[in-house]
């Protein structure tokens, strides 16, 4: 298996880890198992984010810089759902 798969995975994997992590957050019944899970997303976005640093470092993750025209359209529109 090629090293730009095998982060492939443990990316999607590590991003799979986070969504549990955030509806454990959100559902804990507790505040101790509120933290428990809260403590446990924050240490997965870190391994996340560096995953994807080494990805985007090597060239595996491009990405393209939204138009500022196409940001504004996005911005004006949740405006003005929720002042409407």
């Amino acid at each position: 298996m090629e090293e730009k798969d095998l982060m492939e995975g443990v990316l999607l994997l590590e991003k799979g880890v986070c969504d549990l992590y955030l509806h454990g957050t959100i559902e804990s019944p507790t505040h101790s198992v509120h933290q428990t899970f809260s403590n446990a997303l924050s240490d997965s976005l870190c391994m996340q984010d560096t995953l994807y640093d080494q990805m985007a470092a090597k060239g595996w993750y491009p990405t393209q810089n939204a138009e500022m025209a196409k940001i504004q359209a996005v911005k004006k529109k949740f405006q003005s759902a929720v002042q409407g």
